[in-house]
């Protein structure tokens, strides 16, 4: 059996801002934390036989699904299942070994830098004592920088998987996608490779982001329209309610369509709030509203919801043993939590949610937790629609500064800086957001400029690929020779890894001065976080007085 050790530092939140050795903060125990190294390390040796099978033309869904799926069950808050986490590993052994019969000699041979991957096991107790074994996990390397390199890179993998696997939900693959994937991960193995390399890989990471947030967002619009301004109910209705949470589309598509003649009302959950912002998905007249605030409130909101709650992706915060909601959650996709049930998805991408369908019509109606209303839907299509009034706006001086404030929200007291950042903003300034930390300040009073409201959100969190495609619209349209010309501040939080691979996007598209908070991630050491200072102008906050300041905002 593992120690009672572990290390990851892969979210804002990690201990004391240098790595959970105990137990994780978001909750994942020792062992979960080690299964879930391991699977990554399995994962890497399905990616060393694909990899080499894809240049002779083999290439296989089930291989490409396994692969991001098994990536995003290690993403923050994801899967704490520890059944499923090996499930998972057992699956990949067996990929990675019928893909080994595959190979001659010489190629076999070819790959023997690699031969560490090949491991075995004949039992779940073996699995888990192997997960304990020092070349699995963060540990395994131990230059400082190297480690940093490597680290960054899994996790900027990690995010892009997400955003792969939601496009492969709706039908959208690119096979280049899949194998820069693979190609990253055996880097992360590779002692041959040099810092320099390993950094020119992380900034590549970059490039392959952009193109899976672009993927993702033709699969998005092409699949259910493209987001319009709407406003959202955050009151309740007097119905019976299913409260989705997470981030995939397709299972609230599918849910709402199974859902629509049974007298049971659908609710968004933080990152899906946007879901309300597509026409394909807001047609339906039981698609009621919004409950509740960012992921981390989940456990007091949960309570009074009084309906199922179905999670779809991560952002699961594991609840109390006396929890009287934890008998009435749902699990699909990568997601899981013991006892939880997990529903299924069959060969063609579809899942059954009667049993959740029928616990609803049992339930009381939702306890109201606010009334009201918030306004989003502000994507790319729909502000460059509205782009001669923005351009007009700011040539008058109406608006002097977008600032971006898109990321992730959180638990720690420090994040308040982001609410308090939103009340203090010039008037003249909008806000541009994508993702959960628009809670800090959506539905709060900030008005307008000339019929443009001061809050802009473009929906999830990979829908800051909405946030570049404007900014690179506007420079075009203002004739400017660099997208840093423009009168736009980058003031993101970040927590998990989804973020990061927003962050490398957004440096790959040549963004610069970004600035990162609560904190910077442990994960970067500090020549890493310095080549990051000198080379795109990385910073972190301070307070929000001298911010306002030291972004020439007032």
């Amino acid at each position: 059996m593992c120690n009672e050790k572990m290390f990851c530092y892969q979210c804002q939140e990690t201990a004391q801002g240098k790595g959970c050795s105990i137990i994780g903060v978001c909750g994942k125990t020792p062992k979960t934390a080690k299964l879930q190294d391991l699977l990554i390390y399995t994962t890497k040796g399905v990616a060393l036989y694909s990899s080499l099978l894809r240049k002779k033309g083999h290439i296989s869904n089930e291989i490409n699904r396994f692969i991001i799926n098994s990536l995003f069950i290690t993403i923050t808050n994801a899967n704490f299942d520890d059944e499923a986490i090996i499930n998972e590993i057992k699956k990949g052994v067996v990929i990675r070994e019928n893909l080994e019969t595959s190979l001659s000699s010489d190629e076999k041979k070819s790959l023997e830098k690699f031969s560490h991957l090949n491991w075995k096991f004949s039992t779940d107790e073996d699995i888990i004592a192997f997960s304990d074994n020092k070349k699995v996990g963060v540990l395994r390397t131990e230059n400082e920088d190297i480690k940093s390199l490597r680290e960054l890179l899994i996790y900027g993998l990690k995010g892009m998987a997400a955003y792969t696997e939601h496009a492969m939900n709706l039908g959208k693959t690119q096979d280049e996608i899949f194998a820069f994937i693979e190609k990253a991960l055996l880097a992360t193995e590779d002692d041959s490779l040099t810092g320099d390399e390993l950094t020119a890989l992380v900034l590549e990471c970059g490039s392959y982001g952009v193109k899976a947030m672009a993927l993702l967002d033709e699969a998005n619009t092409s699949s259910f329209g493209n987001p319009v301004i709407t406003k959202v109910n955050i009151g309740v209705g007097n119905r019976p309610g299913i409260l989705i949470s997470g981030h995939d589309l397709n299972d609230l598509k599918q849910l709402l369509e199974q859902s629509k003649d049974s007298g049971v009302d659908i609710y968004t959950h933080s990152e899906m709030l946007p879901g309300h912002y597509y026409p394909e998905l807001k047609k339906y007249p039981h698609f009621f509203g919004n409950y509740g605030n960012a992921w981390w409130k989940q456990k007091e909101e949960f309570e009074k919801f009084n309906g199922p709650i179905v999670f779809t992706t991560n952002c699961i915060v594991p609840p109390s043993p006396k929890a009287s909601y934890k008998d009435r959650v749902f699990t699909t996709n990568a997601a899981g939590y013991p006892g939880w049930k997990n529903i299924k998805v069959d060969a063609n991408g579809n899942k059954d949610f009667s049993e959740v369908i029928e616990l609803a019509k049992t339930c009381q109606a939702p306890i109201e937790l606010e009334k009201g209303e918030i306004i989003g839907g502000f994507a790319h299509n729909q502000v460059l629609a509205l782009a001669d009034t923005v351009i007009e706006n700011i040539k008058s001086g109406a608006i002097r500064k977008f600032v971006v404030m898109a990321g992730c929200d959180g638990r720690m007291a420090s994040r308040n800086y982001y609410t308090e950042f939103a009340e203090k903003l010039p008037k003249d300034t909008i806000i541009l957001t994508a993702g959960c930390a628009k809670y800090k300040y959506n539905k709060l009073n900030l008005g307008d400029i000339n019929g443009i409201p001061r809050v802009l959100d473009a929906g999830q969190c990979n829908d800051s690929y909405s946030l570049a495609v404007i900014a690179l619209k506007l420079k075009e349209v203002l004739g400017l020779n660099d997208v840093n010309e423009l009168p736009i501040v980058y003031n993101i939080a970040w927590y998990e890894q989804k973020a990061v691979i927003v962050l490398l996007a957004l440096l790959y598209l040549g963004v610069k001065n970004i600035h990162l908070g609560p904190t910077l991630p442990a994960f970067l050491s500090p020549n890493v976080a310095k080549v990051l200072v000198e080379n795109f102008g990385i910073g972190t906050i301070s307070t929000v007085d001298e911010d306002l300041k030291n972004f020439n905002l007032l």
